[in-house]
């Protein structure tokens, strides 16, 4: 337990006035020996008096300010270290437009619906999609620690790993503040979710979660960093790619020949992280069945046990002593009146 004003505590002697025995008002008796014995006056004196060194012990100690200070407490749960990857650029704030049907990731047909359709979301743009789409994942995850990284030509960590929820969720309806611009690094921004990582004692399942609209060509350098720092920090990767209605999607067409796909950014950055050598996941977040099946299998393929520290916040003791003596003044109150009521 700490102090804020230790100084205030030099004062505790005061405290002992209560137990000082002055003349105060007695009844004149002719011979004190005529006065009965009375054991329980004698007790009721001592346990007023009592009250009374509580009453300022516990005023002086609550004004010192006892505070219990910020700790880490080691805890164990089910579930996973994830660091969210939220694209912030221009394009994230453009509106949809209606999609069409295709195939989906790996080449199942896979119906996809038009924004005035059924099972629709009313989205605004992009980024008010991928805000739901996190939103929802981080509701379906109470287990997990969350860290965020916003990011459009250089990231921006906006949240260390916490396990608070509401903390979460603040962090990512902050992601709509302001405007993006046009250039999107995804390099740089895997590189520093990755560093969420380092240096940090393997407790259990990581993910970096990207959430983007487009793809990114990475030179052979930045290939090989890449899946180094993956392959050493075990983590897996999971790209929601938020669909535009003029995109190409991930799913190569079909007589696309390999110079072509190369040239596309998502069909290159798909078949990178598929070569990648960690377990990773691509769901095109246009479609609402792609939503479920996301949070379906992250519930399903990361749950295992984890180790983690919790951040337990500074506590105060201040109320506490306060409230001990509010409980003796009251007594001493009570004795009070009933000691007036008695000699009216």
């Amino acid at each position: 337990m700490n102090l804020e004003h230790p100084a205030l505590l030099l004062l505790l002697p005061l405290a002992l006035l209560p137990l000082r025995r002055g003349t105060g008002s007695r009844l004149v008796y002719s011979s004190l020996s005529l006065l009965p014995d009375d054991p329980a006056s004698r007790w009721l004196d001592r346990v007023l008096r009592g009250a009374g060194v509580v009453a300022l012990a516990a005023l002086l100690l609550a004004l010192a300010g006892p505070y219990r200070p910020e700790r880490q407490v080691e805890r164990q749960g089910q579930g996973a270290e994830i660091v969210l990857l939220l694209d912030r650029s221009r394009s994230m704030d453009q509106a949809f437009g209606s999609a069409r049907d295709g195939l989906g990731i790996g080449g199942n047909y896979n119906p996809y619906y038009s924004l005035s359709g059924e099972k629709a979301v009313a989205d605004r743009n992009k980024g008010e999609a991928a805000r739901r789409v996190l939103t929802q994942f981080v509701a379906q995850r109470p287990n997990d620690r969350f860290g965020m990284v916003v990011f459009s030509t250089l990231p921006m960590r906006v949240l260390d790993f916490t396990e608070k929820p509401a903390a979460v969720k603040a962090a990512i309806a902050a992601g709509q503040v302001g405007r993006g611009i046009s250039e999107t690094d995804i390099w740089l921004a895997l590189q520093e979710g990755l560093a969420f990582f380092e240096q940090r004692p393997y407790t259990g399942s990581r993910i970096l979660m990207l959430v983007s609209d487009g793809g990114d060509h990475l030179d052979a350098v930045v290939r090989e960093r890449l899946a180094t720092l993956m392959q050493r920090y075990r983590v897996s990767l999971y790209w929601i790619y938020i669909r535009s209605a003029r995109s190409p999607g991930l799913s190569e067409a079909e007589g696309l020949s390999p110079e072509n796909a190369e040239a596309v950014p998502e069909y290159f950055l798909h078949r990178y992280f598929k070569n990648l050598g960690v377990p990773y996941r691509a769901y095109e977040a246009e479609n609402p069945d792609a939503l479920e099946r996301a949070v379906a299998d992250v519930n399903r393929l990361e749950n295992l046990p984890i180790t983690y520290l919790d951040t337990v916040p500074r506590a105060a003791y201040a109320p506490l002593a306060y409230g001990v003596a509010a409980a003796a003044l009251l007594l001493l109150s009570l004795a009070r009146w009933k000691e007036l009521h008695a000699w009216r």
